[in-house]
């Protein structure tokens, strides 16, 4: 059997499999959309999502196809002129440029990869509408600590704060009552096939949404929070998904319990790898650094090295990404990949070096 460590998608929870032959033999999968058996699926799945998630009771949850899409929505719905970015990394950069097409007078302000977010030195123009950040940045295996975004928040109390927290969200304990919007998919943190976003928004988001009013695309937020009312969606949703999701959330222990799993586990993980001469941790600021996803660096021809050998033993390594694509291999500390599998990853690195 094949172990994952890519950094999404990655391993799925194993009982999906039963999940999925439940689904299909509860007719979840033909139900419609529009039906009292999908929209108490949804009903439940939102409740599931705000309790083990620890998500506040008035944020409204939705489902999208993913959080690239999120980016989407959140420009197209809740800017008129601009929205200014903080990015360290080709995640945050590329929301940047993807809303510089919708709004060309976006703002980006870059931050280097070893240094806190500088919440102090940002100039933000005042006439920008959203705030936009990684919280976790999948591409170099950074982090924007809890402290950093209650600071950002305090400075901008004015303004929404949107945040992708695609690679922690279900991993890690985020502080949700500091920022507006966080948003997610599900094939990291959550264990489950990809092609399901979840995003949260506070009362004062929507607001804002209703108070532009804009309904021009088929995802216009204003359209998908009445569609949501109902708990229903303003497209023919990812069923299985939402079913599946349903599910891994039932059987899993509250946030509280997997974050202190993830950050322990990532402790052992960032000192084993320490040990080893000629790979690097790719971040040394020890306060910035993922508690979900391990970046690595080392010459180009050992990361080749190092995935070939691993995938000869089954095992799935991340690639580096954007500007650290050939230097660096990335490994995933999701909640689904267990204990034993880290084991196993240590034991090939020993002997590898042995």
């Amino acid at each position: 059997m094949m172990l994952n460590f890519y950094p999404g998608p990655s391993k799925i929870y194993p009982e999906v499999r039963t999940y999925m032959t439940d689904a299909y033999d509860e007719g979840m999968l033909g139900t419609p959309h529009r039906g009292e058996q999908f929209v108490q699926l949804s009903r439940a799945t939102v409740g599931l999502i705000k309790r083990k998630l620890n998500i506040p009771e008035d944020y409204y949850i939705f489902f999208t196809s993913g959080a690239t899409e999120c980016w989407e929505i959140l420009i197209q719905s809740l800017t008129k002129h601009k929205s200014s970015h903080i990015y360290n990394g080709s995640f945050g950069e590329k929301w940047f440029d993807y809303a510089k097409k919708l709004r060309p007078k976006s703002e980006g302000i870059a931050f280097d990869l070893n240094e806190a977010m500088p919440v102090e030195q940002l100039e933000i123009s005042a006439d920008t509408e959203l705030i936009c950040f990684t919280q976790n940045e999948t591409s170099n295996g950074t982090q924007v600590s809890a402290t950093t975004i209650l600071n950002l928040h305090n400075r901008y109390r004015d303004t929404l704060i949107a945040v992708d927290a695609t690679s922690s969200m279900a991993g890690l304990n985020l502080k949700i009552i500091k920022a507006d919007i966080w948003f997610a998919s599900v094939q990291k943190c959550f264990g489950l096939p990809p092609g399901l976003g979840v995003m949260a928004c506070s009362p004062r988001a929507i607001f804002r949404a209703k108070q532009m009013a804009e309904r021009g695309h088929y995802n216009s937020l204003v359209s998908i929070y009445e569609k949501m009312l109902n708990y229903q969606t303003t497209h023919t949703p990812n069923t299985l998904g939402i079913y599946l999701l349903r599910r891994v959330l039932e059987d899993r222990p509250f946030i509280k319990g997997i974050d202190q799993e993830l950050i322990d586990r990532s402790t052992a993980l960032y000192e084993f790898f320490a040990q080893f001469q000629d790979i690097q941790l790719l971040v040394e600021n020890e306060e910035v650094r993922s508690r979900t996803v391990i970046a690595l660096q080392a010459s180009e021809r050992l990361v080749d090295d190092i995935k070939k050998r691993a995938l000869h033993h089954n095992i799935r390594i991340g690639n580096g990404y954007g500007a650290w694509q050939r230097n660096t291999f990335r490994i995933a500390n999701f909640p689904a990949i267990l204990d034993e599998e880290y084991e196993e990853l240590k034991r090939f690195f020993l002997h590898y070096y042995a």
